[in-house]
């Protein structure tokens, strides 16, 4: 009676322990996300089975038991890291450990286009809903301060920012979204800058930032560039207004209403170049490596005027007669 008893119990454990394995062997293969993507936060203090409620809650077949199992295994249980992760379909259960310890979070993105003006890149910041957001009516020089305590220009961020898609964590400050492009702009200027001709009206660097700048206003076409920027290059050298209008309106601010008027030309602010002599105090826009390269290696010919044609591309004259037959032909007959 004993050894049927035995042999039933050994029987049980056996039947057991078969099914046992299977439903473990299951758990290490069989994906335990079929379909949609989901997304899962891990947050700073979530214990291993707040995770799996979170993991459950999303519809996620994870069997909690196999899951503490397989993470003692793997010596995963602190090594899990916060963060939010993207979980795809056909993912197992220790794949999806393996991105928990290997912190493989999600990477969201950001833009900054070449052109736009640090206030732009602060309101693109403010609508993104993956930054933690800490400037917030924080003032340009105290933003300044935070980028770098001993920065070339200490009073504004403006033109220091490199135009580019960044990627990050959710949650990350925007002050250090900030910070690494504020960081590629350094670099890449001082890699510009080294390689930069001989006998330039410049300076500083930062000189040179400030006339791309303008020169990123004022043309979309990456071959007008350095016709661009030779025509201001000269223009310094002779000690030649700039008169460009992309200054005149970034001085006029708040209340430029599409149309720069005649007064606006004649009104004195920092930046209108048609009054102040040189360059404006700070750039008026980020620009991108290519414009940074025009003022760098500006186009050597004797042009000092151009005009816009109104297709995005302008006409280059070497003197004041030819510029005003060019208007003529394309400004104002069309008025």
């Amino acid at each position: 009676m004993n050894n049927k008893i035995i042999g039933f119990v050994l029987l049980i454990l056996s039947f057991v322990g078969g099914w046992l394995w299977m439903d473990y062997q299951s758990a290490l293969t069989k994906p335990v996300l079929v379909g949609e993507t989901v997304y899962i936060e891990i947050e700073k203090g979530d214990s291993i089975n707040r995770i799996i409620d979170k993991l459950v809650a999303q519809k996620i077949a994870v069997k909690p038991f196999w899951f503490k199992v397989v993470a003692l295994q793997e010596n995963a249980l602190k090594k899990l890291k916060t963060g939010e992760y993207e979980l795809t379909s056909e993912l197992t259960l220790p794949e999806i450990l393996a991105l928990f310890v290997q912190g493989k979070t999600k990477q969201h993105t950001i833009t900054f286009p070449e052109g736009w003006s640090f206030k732009e890149i602060l309101l693109e910041i403010e609508k993104n809903p993956h930054i933690e957001h800490t400037l917030n009516s924080v003032d340009f020089k105290s933003i300044m301060s935070k980028l770098e305590s001993e920065a070339i220009a200490p009073v504004s961020p403006e033109g220091l920012i490199f135009p580019d898609t960044y990627f990050f964590e959710k949650h990350t400050p925007d002050v250090s979204v900030l910070k690494r492009a504020y960081d590629k702009m350094q670099q890449v200027l001082q890699q510009e800058w080294l390689n930069k001709e001989e006998n330039l009206p410049f300076k500083t660097p930062y000189e040179a930032l400030t006339l791309a700048s303008i020169v990123e206003k004022e043309t979309g076409v990456a071959a007008e560039r350095p016709l661009i920027a030779g025509v201001f290059i000269r223009r310094l050298e002779r000690n030649m207004l700039l008169q460009t209008d992309p200054t005149v309106i970034y001085g006029i601010g708040e209340s430029y209403q599409g149309d720069i008027r005649s007064k606006d030309l004649t009104t004195a602010t920092p930046y209108n170049t048609y009054v102040i002599s040189g360059l404006p105090p700070t750039p008026i826009a980020m620009p991108g490596r290519d414009a940074l390269h025009a003022v760098l290696h500006p186009a050597k010919d004797d042009s000092l005027y151009f005009v816009a044609r109104g297709d995005g591309t302008h006409v280059f004259s070497a003197t004041l007669k030819d510029h005003n037959s060019a208007v003529d032909e394309f400004q104002r007959n069309k008025k």
